[in-house]
């Protein structure tokens, strides 16, 4: 029997065919995605070996401890090498499970001989200190890392640790339901290329945790920042952050937070030249708020609480506003947006072509004509 490759052996014990058991595993009809889910109290790990042809890969453990497949953590992943490259995998999304930290950095060890480009670890515990990194990232050259609901033995010295074991490279870092984003930021390398961070649904995090999460210079190349439902209060407080951490986003996403005005006499702050886009929909404004950046090409306003047109004064130079779904345009708007959050459902603001795409003294007089 052909041994399978160290890359699937990390996660999973040797493979045994047992046609006898149902499969956790599916793979569709163009083997382009497999999942599995690993649910059953003696799971048929061997289901996993067809996973091995598709695209798209996601594997879930079922919430057990991987503690007992260590062993396999020792495996030389050099001498699977050229099976390991010739998979197909692109997206890789591991999930419900405690890893323990060697098992993980086995893990990366042998994706780093893949042409994988997305990983996801979803609801996993990481149990157990990180290895010393090797003197170069052994681990695959991702553009995408994304981590939700994961947490590390090693508190906020997380974020640097990982990043050691991985390639050059990464544009794009998503981190959702974080147990500590308070990163040790004097051990945290630079991200040098990273053009992509969304913050977002870490509602715990707020201004303060903001300032700890974005490392003064570690992020030089950040074009967009998104931190929706992340706690932000006000508009000067995370215009004060960014200035602290040297970032230059052109986009900032804000949308989904209760943000309430400015404090009367509050410092005022200068926000980075190079933003253009500004996202405050479903913000809970009452009015337009005060501190906004001077000149911008997007703005969203859409789904707030706007009672009535903004003025021209009460706006910056825009190019493109957006105003849908506020009660001044739509009285029934805020009473859905109420329902909406009262189900628990995410939601949606239904866009009209009324201020898409024109300048903002334009959307005003449009506005003024729906309601007058």
């Amino acid at each position: 029997m052909v041994c399978v490759p160290c890359l699937l052996l990390l996660l999973l014990p040797l493979l045994r065919v047992s046609a006898a058991t149902p499969e956790p595993c599916e793979l569709d009809e163009e083997d382009f995605r497999c999942v599995c889910n690993f649910t059953e109290p003696e799971p048929d790990w061997s289901s996993a070996i067809q996973c091995m042809v598709a695209v798209e890969v996601e594997i879930r453990g079922g919430g057990r401890s991987l503690e007992q497949f260590l062993k396999s953590a020792d495996a030389d992943s050099k001498q699977y090498a050229d099976t390991i490259k010739a998979l197909r995998w692109r997206r890789l999304t591991l999930g419900a499970a405690q890893v323990p930290a060697l098992l993980l950095v086995a893990l990366l060890r042998a994706l780093g001989y893949s042409r994988l480009k997305e990983l996801t670890l979803e609801d996993l515990e990481v149990t157990g200190p990180m290895p010393p990194p090797p003197p170069e990232a052994a681990g695959p050259a991702l553009s995408t890392l994304s981590l939700c609901n994961v947490s590390w033995a090693t508190g906020g010295a997380w974020l640097g640790e990982l990043q050691q074991w991985l390639k050059p490279g990464l544009r794009v870092l998503n981190i959702a339901h974080a147990h500590s984003l308070a990163f040790a930021c004097s051990q945290l390398p630079t991200f040098q290329a990273l053009t992509s961070l969304d913050l977002s649904d870490n509602p715990g995090l707020g201004e303060s945790g903001l300032i700890a999460a974005l490392c003064p210079h570690k992020f030089p190349a950040l074009q967009g920042l998104a931190l929706r439902n992340a706690g932000m209060e006000t508009l000067s407080s995370v215009c004060a952050a960014l200035a602290a951490a040297s970032v230059q986003p052109h986009r900032l996403d804000l949308s989904h937070n209760s943000l309430r005005a400015t404090a009367p006499g509050a410092t005022s702050c200068v926000w980075p030249s190079a933003l253009s886009s500004l996202n405050l929909s479903f913000a809970g404004l009452e009015q337009v708020p005060k501190g906004l950046p001077p000149k911008l090409s997007v703005l969203d306003l859409s789904c707030n609480k706007l009672s009535r047109a903004p003025r021209p004064d009460d706006l910056p130079e825009v190019n493109n506003l957006t105003l849908d779904g506020n009660p001044f345009l739509d009285p029934g708007s805020l009473k859905h947006q109420e329902d909406l959050k009262r189900s628990g459902m995410v939601p949606v603001c239904a866009r009209s072509a009324l201020t898409i795409g024109v300048s903002g003294a334009l959307a005003l007089l449009q506005g003024a004509g729906a309601v007058a």
